[in-house]
């Protein structure tokens, strides 16, 4: 009998090419309307493994100086499809704090479901020598529960730098199929999350004999929900059309909070209007020998409308 369980927010491995979901602060940032695909298949040697989309779409306002973005996002997993499904819009906008370094605020409000199949579940007193009954004594909850949530973000950059935090589910949003007369003591509140994340770009400029130049991306990404922390340390190569990756997830120093994850091996094409990314996860943990590790894409098309006189200065953190 499971008496409780808990856990953290489905994660990304290619978070920079999914800049919605990492922080509303990211949206608008390019002078181009862009249209956002991202699906992570985790774990697929474990049956009904975690498999996660999110589709998005974002524009730079000029007269405003604003980015206005869209966030549609789904996670499934289990027997059951447990799933936990949110839409939401954001906004930021764009200050000159001096000539070369910008700060971002942004603001996400978002509507949050989450359902389960209950009757494809089998328990305990279902099963039986002569075969499993057809129902059991399970009191059945209820078929989804929605709330809204609220979430918000602070980045500042220059053309090297990036610095930026977020922190997610303000609101708390109630996620329980079973109904809690006090509130207080609903154990499925979902809690806040805080993340930090920024890194530093370096530009090997072109010249007669390599007139591509060559640009290196150091970057992290902190989260921590509760008990749950993580880091990721990776870097980057780009040197168009082609980008690869590697990077590190874990807390490997830090005794207390030991969850050496995974290496995260990146390979994309990116193009003036296209980027295609694809991802594998080798797990290192303790679960090495069980998951089949974790395939990610991501897919992101940039079009324009109309033209734009003042175009917003590019942040230069990667787009993978």
């Amino acid at each position: 009998m499971v008496l409780g369980a808990s856990a953290q927010d489905a994660q990304f491995s290619q978070f920079y090419s999914n800049y919605l979901y990492l922080a509303p602060s990211f949206a608008g940032l390019t002078e181009k309307n862009r249209i956002a695909f991202n699906y992570r298949n985790q774990w697929p040697e474990i049956t009904n493994g975690f498999q996660t989309y999110s589709v998005s779409f974002d524009k730079y306002i000029e007269k405003f100086k604003s980015g206005l973005g869209i966030l549609l996002f789904q996670d499934v997993a289990g027997t059951g499809r447990l799933r936990t499904t949110n839409a939401g819009i954001q906004y930021s906008y764009d200050f000159n704090i001096t000539e070369s370094w910008h700060i971002r605020p942004g603001l996400h409000f978002n509507y949050t479901q989450r359902a389960i199949d209950f009757d494809k579940l089998l328990w305990n007193d279902q099963i039986s020598a002569s075969g499993n009954a057809a129902v059991s004594a399970e009191l059945a909850p209820m078929e989804k529960a929605a709330d809204i949530d609220f979430s918000t973000s602070l980045l500042t950059y220059s053309d090297r730098f990036w610095l930026g935090a977020a922190v997610d589910h303000l609101l708390r949003p109630n996620q329980s199929l079973y109904y809690y007369e006090d509130e207080d003591g609903n154990p499925a509140k979902v809690p806040i999350k805080y993340s930090m994340f920024g890194g530093v770009k370096f530009v090997r400029n072109e010249h007669l004999l390599r007139p591509i130049p060559t640009i290196i991306q150091l970057a992290f990404l902190y989260r921590q929900q509760e008990q749950f922390r993580q880091l990721d340390l990776g870097v980057y190569w780009y040197r168009s059309p082609f980008v690869a990756g590697l990077w590190y997830r874990g807390i490997p120093l830090y005794k207390e909070v030991f969850n050496r994850d995974a290496f995260t091996v990146l390979v994309g094409i990116k193009t003036r209007s296209m980027n295609i990314g694809y991802s594998y996860d080798f797990t290192i943990s303790r679960l090495i020998t069980s998951t089949g590790g974790s395939h990610e894409i991501s897919l992101s098309y940039m079009f324009k409308t109309k033209p734009i006189k003042h175009k917003p200065r590019a942040v230069p953190c990667p787009d993978f």
